[in-house]
């Protein structure tokens, strides 16, 4: 008995286990323009389906996007506590465990859920500073080294700064590979699977290659393109 009970990992403040998290979800929202109903409700679906693939002692973190170069809000950082399914009733409380996740894991991934697709137009769309932020500032910590990381980008993934615009050049890596962006938001993805979430709009001509572009980006930065799926509507 003693020896199950030394086998519970301890938990620190954010229900994370002590010697590091078992792997690390992160959540990218660009919610830097509007995106339609229908849209909302299938990036939602997406949302819980990422969520639930978390394992126990896995990390997740939602941050949203801005148009301000690679500053983002985050909304959510906390692991996966395991809830009344995981427990042991031999040692630990079943209750405890279960009210432990909804308060700590459960219900503030509901409220962020529930704020999903609040947006304002903005002028800049910096999805690939984004992407490089978190990867510096969350992915390198050193409890994290050697675990699996996933990122998922929910966007129109038209990417819009000074550096590079696909509104100008369209989604030209040619173009890409020669402007200033390139070296400005090369981003250490070794080991770090992305996955888009995209919305559709309206644009003034249509915007093929999109899928290839990023896929380009992200091999290209060493990372495991896991797809780009378009969701439901059009804004």
């Amino acid at each position: 008995m003693q020896m199950r009970a030394n086998a519970v990992a301890k938990l620190d403040d954010e229900l994370c286990p002590v010697e590091g998290p078992m792997s690390v979800t992160a959540m990218l929202l660009d919610v830097t323009d509007p995106i339609a109903e229908i849209t909302k409700v299938d990036l939602k679906r997406q949302f819980q389906k990422a969520v639930a693939a978390v394992e126990q002692g896995g990390l997740v973190e939602v941050y949203t996007l801005t148009d301000e170069e690679g500053k983002l809000t985050r909304t959510f950082r906390g692991c996966n506590p395991g809830d009344d399914k995981n427990a042991d009733v031999w040692i630990s409380n079943p209750k405890m465990i279960q009210k432990r996740w909804q308060e700590g894991f459960e219900r503030p991934l509901r409220e962020v859920e529930d704020r999903i697709g609040e947006g304002t137009e903005a002028k800049r769309s910096p999805i690939m500073a984004g992407i490089q932020r978190i990867v510096i500032e969350s992915f390198s910590d050193k409890q994290s080294e050697g675990k699996p990381k996933k990122i998922y980008v929910a966007s129109d993934t038209i990417e819009h700064t000074d550096s590079f615009s696909i509104y100008k050049s369209g989604p030209d890596t040619e173009a890409y590979e020669k402007s200033t962006a390139r070296d400005r938001y090369r981003t250490p993805l070794d080991g770090v699977e992305v996955k888009f979430l995209v919305f559709q709009r309206e644009t003034a001509e249509p915007i093929s290659g999109l899928p290839e572009f990023w896929l380009h980006w992200v091999q290209t930065n060493g990372g495991e393109f896991l797809g780009y799926e378009r969701l439901a509507g059009v804004e």
